[in-house]
């Protein structure tokens, strides 16, 4: 009757990786900075658990008995993309980085693209999401033309306006994208943007939706899966793994909605695995670089959390911890190479217990598929033994 849940605060990372400067990433610590940054962080509950036993966190200070046993991992995987964190948490560690196209996309690449779909598109280069709305919203609203555009990361996005692309065709261009990009294409993901409003005042609306490389090799929601248990993703957790390894999915893209479809799982799921993303630190704030607003989420989504600790019962394991950084106190508006902390408690565990840096998100993989009793992932050291 063993049960695993994850909940991955995205982007919420703590502190630059050693190879950080590769990726032009240097004193990135989202943590840390964003403490900084508004005087201090108020996260009494995270507290208790032992996030400030982490690294130091003003506003968090350590605990002398912290109620879970602590860490931080690092991210063996080549890249800082959200998939590559997801398929490193599962087991699965990515040698050879995703392709990326700071200089926007090939000629032959959106070409193709047109063709299948049977329209031109507009932008091609790489943009914040927001501003490339602003600017070309108008000209897609007048055209029809797709806005595509990519980021640091290795993604291609397309961005259309609700009332002139509805959600399924957009997400039926995004498929046919998917396709063509393979081999030297092959991005971590496609994502589809809608958008509403009128120009001037244009805004993303919830529709976004990933459509991600499927994992080349089983990962821990294989493994459970092919158990008979299930498994429950919540948020966009389910995209960036194709979809794979569910038997159930819940798609949404707010932290208050993900923690309620959480605890909703938690009453109604009592053996296998819950693995839920929170997307917002990510999507909303730290790519906008908003210290405020990020603070705030961290405080929302602290207050919520003794609503899921009271859920757990004598056969839980819960994890908290993150896919990458996304430092908003930075010149840059993407991903950091960082550390991610790592949170593991449950009725029957140690309390207090410090494990140190992992050396692979893996770690936390393998730990619950010894838990589960399930196939062990192919990468990663279980550190069961150690909080049993």
């Amino acid at each position: 009757m063993s049960r695993v849940i994850i909940l991955l605060l995205d982007g919420v990372g703590c502190g630059e990786l050693p190879d950080a400067a590769d990726y032009g990433d240097q004193g990135s610590n989202t943590l840390a900075n964003l403490a900084h940054a508004v005087g201090g962080l108020n996260l009494p509950n995270l507290a208790r658990l032992g996030l400030g036993n982490i690294i130091p966190i003003q506003g968090v200070p350590p605990r002398e008995e912290p109620q879970a046993c602590f860490g931080k991992m690092a991210e063996q995987s080549a890249g800082k993309d959200s998939t590559t964190g997801h398929w490193e948490i599962a087991g699965l560690i990515t040698r050879e980085p995703f392709p990326l196209f700071p200089h926007g996309f090939p000629p032959e690449l959106i070409q193709s693209l047109e063709q299948a779909i049977g329209h031109k598109t507009i932008g091609n280069r790489a943009a914040s999401g927001t501003e490339i709305i602003k600017e070309l919203g108008e000209e897609h609203l007048r055209t029809g033309c797709p806005i595509v555009y990519t980021s640091a990361d290795s993604v291609l996005q397309i961005a259309c306006h609700e009332d002139v692309l509805p959600l399924n065709e957009l997400y039926g261009i995004c498929q046919v994208a998917r396709r063509l990009c393979t081999g030297p294409f092959g991005v971590a993901r496609i994502i589809a943007r809608p958008f509403s409003g009128k120009p001037g005042s244009f805004k993303r609306t919830a529709g976004r939706k990933d459509f991600s490389c499927p994992p080349p090799q089983p990962t821990l929601l294989d493994n459970v899966k092919k158990t008979g248990m299930p498994v429950v993703g919540i948020g966009k957790v389910d995209d960036l793994f194709a979809g794979r390894g569910f038997t159930e999915a819940h798609h949404s893209v707010n932290n208050a909605d993900c923690l309620r479809l959480t605890g909703d799982a938690m009453k109604n799921t009592k053996t296998g695995l819950i693995f839920t993303n929170l997307v917002q630190f990510d999507m909303d704030w730290g790519h906008r670089n908003n210290p405020a607003t990020f603070a705030a989420g961290l405080r929302e989504f602290d207050d919520s959390l003794p609503n899921i600790l009271d859920l757990l019962d004598g056969h839980d394991l819960l994890f908290i911890t993150a896919d990458h950084g996304n430092d908003p106190t930075t010149a840059s508006t993407d991903h950091s190479r960082e550390y991610v902390p790592l949170l593991a408690l449950g009725p029957g565990f140690k309390q207090g217990v410090d494990l140190g840096t992992r050396p692979t998100f893996a770690d936390l993989g393998q730990t619950a598929a010894e838990f589960l009793k399930v196939t062990p992932t192919a990468h990663g050291t279980s550190f069961l033994e150690i909080i049993r």
